[in-house]
This record gives structure tokens, C-alpha cells and sequence, in this order.
């Protein structure tokens, strides 16, 4: 089983925060958060590879911190000052060859489930 799995999903007042997790396994050297919201197409929000270095995209960047737990093979993604926009569904995907890490869906062949974020005003 190579697919990663999210979790760490809620619904939240506007304001909060959260941390969602995604456990990879396997060989991973780019691993990334997307989010698809209501009726929108899914987006990439960060990624991060293997040496820590990281990728956002310009309506997450300071609000959403990605990182990684080397030793158990763990991504995660804070989300601060939760807003009801962030509303989605956030899937985590992961690739094992080393290249340029991208916020595309196409760059990325292994994807979890998702977890859902719901955030009201």
C-alpha cells in the first residue's frame, strides 16, 4: 500500500486553526497538499521534498505552513486563521522521483482519500 492517507479533517469556527497529517509510505521525495472546494477544481496549496524545502501557493502563504516528520514518514499541513473560503476537501499526494517539486495534479500518481475541512463564519 503506497497511497497516503490523510486525516487530522474538521469543522472549525472561522479564526481557528488545524493540522492536518498525511502518512506516506514508501519512497517519497515530493509530497503535497491540494484542496478542492465546492464545485471549484483542485488546487495545489504546498509541497514539500525530501531535503525540507518548500513550495506555496500565493493564496496560502501565511496561513499555511506545510512540514514533514522525517522518522515516521509524516506531512503535515497547519492551517491558521481558518477562513470559511478554506471550506474543501484536502488531499494529500505524493511522488518518488527527484525532480522539481510542482503544485500540479499531474505531477502526482499517488493520492489519499482526503479529509474534509469545514469552516463557518
Amino acid at each position: 500500500q503506497v497511497q497516503p492517507v490523510e486525516s487530522g479533517g474538521g469543522s472549525v469556527q472561522a479564526g481557528g486553526s488545524l493540522r492536518l497529517s498525511c502518512e506516506a509510505s514508501g519512497l517519497v521525495y515530493c509530497a503535497a497538499w491540494f484542496r478542492q472546494a465546492p464545485g471549484k477544481e483542485r488546487e495545489g496549496v504546498a509541497v514539500i521534498n525530501t531535503v525540507g524545502e518548500k513550495t506555496y501557493a500565493d493564496s496560502v502563504k501565511g496561513r499555511f505552513t506545510i512540514s514533514k516528520h522525517n522518522a515516521k514518514n509524516i506531512v503535515y499541513l497547519q492551517i491558521d486563521s481558518l477562513k470559511p473560503e478554506d471550506t474543501a476537501m484536502f488531499y494529500c499526494a505524493t511522488d518518488p522521483r527527484v525532480r522539481p517539486c510542482q503544485l500540479l495534479q499531474g505531477a502526482y500518481n499517488r493520492w489519499g482519500q482526503g479529509t474534509q475541512v469545514t469552516v463557518s463564519s
